[in-house]
C-alpha cells in the first residue's frame, strides 16, 4: 500500500471543496452560543469539585456528570456557570449570605400577602 504526503496547499483546496468542511464566517461566529465549561471555570478559579460544588450551591454528582460529559447543563445552569465565570467573588458572597453587603428582607406579616 503506497503512502502519499499531502502538502498544506492540496489539503486546503480539499477542504475547501467539501461541502461538509466549510470554514465559519466571523457571522458564524457572532452567531453562535457561548457556552461555559465547567472545568475549566472551576480550574481557573483553582478549586477542587468539592470546593467547587459548596462554594457555589451545585450538588457533587450534578458537578461531575457536566465536567465528565454524561449530561449538559440546562439553560438556566448554563446561565449561572456564566454568571460564576464573570463575577465568582460575587456570586460567591450573595449565596453565602455576607451581611456586611446584603440588606436582611422581613418576612411580610400575614395581613400583607395577596389572598388569591
Amino acid at each position: 500500500m503506497k503512502q502519499t504526503v499531502t502538502t498544506r496547499k492540496t489539503a486546503s483546496r480539499k477542504g475547501r471543496a467539501n461541502d461538509d468542511a466549510v470554514p465559519l464566517t466571523q457571522a458564524d461566529m457572532n452567531r453562535m452560543r457561548i457556552t461555559p465549561r465547567t472545568v475549566t471555570i472551576r480550574r481557573a478559579l483553582g478549586l477542587t469539585q468539592r470546593a467547587f460544588a459548596r462554594r457555589y450551591q451545585i450538588a457533587l454528582g450534578t458537578l461531575r456528570d457536566w465536567e465528565q460529559g454524561r449530561y449538559e447543563p440546562d439553560p438556566m445552569a448554563r446561565n449561572y456557570l456564566l454568571l460564576i465565570a464573570r463575577a465568582p467573588a460575587e456570586v460567591a458572597r450573595i449565596l453565602n449570605g455576607d451581611s456586611t453587603r446584603s440588606r436582611k428582607v422581613r418576612a411580610p406579616r400575614e395581613s400583607q400577602v395577596p389572598r388569591l
